[in-house]
């Protein structure tokens, strides 16, 4: 009898061990199918802090499916990329299993069907907001040419009245999708009538709101709608009230900085960018990797720095194996992509000047942001400087080595790779090489 206990107490453990190891081991799973066209194999998971995208798990495909399990909790947006095909999908998680299907159009991810009720509910929410913003409007101006009786006036206001209508879900269950939701309609709307906040409201909310501002992609566009309240004369004093309101020595202080100070660069406002910049490396607190990663991007794209070295992937018009081995008095360095118009008018510019530069020992090297093979051989071949690409579109190595926020984006360095300038435009090339 003694032996029976002692075995089935044995059993109980056994089980009650495996519970545990299962619990610590995953969270949850992220369940993705494919149609069977799809070619892609390998896909990366991706969590959110802020604006950054940070890899969390690794899947290769099996039975057209990717199956990830996510150790830590999380509740916010999540995005899969799949490399091959440079393609992506996002949906939510509030800590627990995401489920969804997708066809395939033109080789790329086509329509995502969302199988669980959270993603269900959140995209609901979202195509609903979308059609206020867009399509609300347009009715309500349509439907006064009606008679509402008449059958397109009865299905005119059928639409509005559907379109005001809510979708139903219970906080306690959703309260990410919560969150989301009544902060977007807040803080960034552009429904007819709706109230744009003011700083003192956007700086109270920043500085008290919870876990899911990192996680929930509002925070960027938030800070946007911060700066754009403020005029070029008081940008810098609404930052500062910002910044000290927020406490630097704290990861959501450290987080808002970093997204500052990217913005900044984004929109060449180089006085505040290095003013905040400054500051960031002047903390002497413990710096989060967010921060210090652009920190560093930034250290290592400045003028007088030696800018980072990178092998090249497939590179043309050279026999060199990396940026460094190209050899040149002067190097002017251009980020580019074929879908970008900017890019298109100062390449059609660079292609007039080539000639004089390579007679004065001054090469190009181009490394392309494009995703598409087919765009991007067809431009290229048009090229005649050094140029290279991965393919992977704003996933590509050079985003975070040489610290790139939009396209085109210059560098000029001399022989020995040292950064000289950091020009806005072709123009300004020319101008600092003397150049006519």
């Amino acid at each position: 009898m003694s032996f029976f206990i002692f075995d089935t107490m044995k059993n109980i453990l056994a089980i009650i061990t495996l519970c545990i190891v299962n619990l610590c081991s995953a969270q949850f799973s992220v369940s993705i199918k494919a149609s069977k066209d799809f070619i892609a194999n390998e896909a990366y998971l991706y969590k959110l802090n802020g604006s950054k995208d940070i890899i969390i798990d690794k899947a290769i495909k099996k039975n057209n499916s990717w199956v990830f399990n996510v150790k830590e909790k999380y509740e916010g947006l999540l995005k899969v990329h799949f490399p091959e095909t440079n393609s992506s999908i996002s949906f939510i998680t509030e800590n627990s299993d995401v489920n969804l299907t997708f066809d395939v159009k033109n080789g790329k991810v086509g329509t995502v069907d969302y199988l669980d009720d959270a993603n269900k509910i959140f995209y609901g929410l979202q195509d609903q907001q979308k059609k206020k913003e867009q399509i609300l409007p347009a009715l309500y101006q349509i439907v006064t040419f009606y008679k509402s009786n008449s059958p397109f006036g009865k299905a005119l206001n059928e639409e509005i009245n559907s379109l005001n209508s809510s979708i139903q879900y219970t906080k306690e269950q959703h309260p990410f999708i919560d969150y989301y939701t009544e902060n977007y309609k807040k803080y960034l709307s552009e429904s007819a009538g709706a109230k744009t906040p003011t700083n003192q409201e956007i700086i109270s909310f920043l500085n008290s709101s919870g876990y899911y501002l990192e996680t929930s992609s509002l925070l960027r566009p938030i800070l946007i709608s911060f700066l754009s309240n403020s005029n070029k004369a008081s940008i810098g004093e609404e930052t500062d009230k910002l910044i000290n309101t927020v406490n630097l020595e704290t990861p959501r202080g450290q987080i808002i900085l970093s997204e500052l100070i990217d913005i900044f660069n984004v929109y060449g406002i180089k006085d505040l960018k290095d003013k905040y910049l400054t500051e960031a490396k002047a903390l002497k607190c413990t710096i989060n990797d967010r921060l210090a990663g652009t920190i560093k991007s930034n250290d290592n794209t400045s003028v007088g720095s030696l800018i980072p070295n990178i092998k090249f992937n497939s590179v043309i018009n050279t026999k060199a194996k990396s940026l460094h081995d190209v050899k040149a008095d002067k190097k002017i360095l251009i980020f580019w992509a074929s879908t970008c118009p900017h890019c298109e008018k100062e390449i059609g510019e660079m292609l007039t000047k080539y000639s004089e530069l390579k007679s004065k020992n001054i090469e190009i090297v181009g490394f392309s942001l494009d995703s598409d093979k087919t765009a991007y051989t067809e431009k290229v071949k048009l090229l005649p400087w050094v140029n290279d690409t991965e393919l992977k579109g704003w996933y590509s190595s050079y985003v975070d080595t040489y610290n790139i926020h939009a396209t085109p984006t210059f560098y000029i360095v001399d022989s020995s790779n040292k950064i000289l300038s950091t020009p806005d435009n072709f123009v300004e090339v020319l101008s600092f090489l003397g150049i006519k």
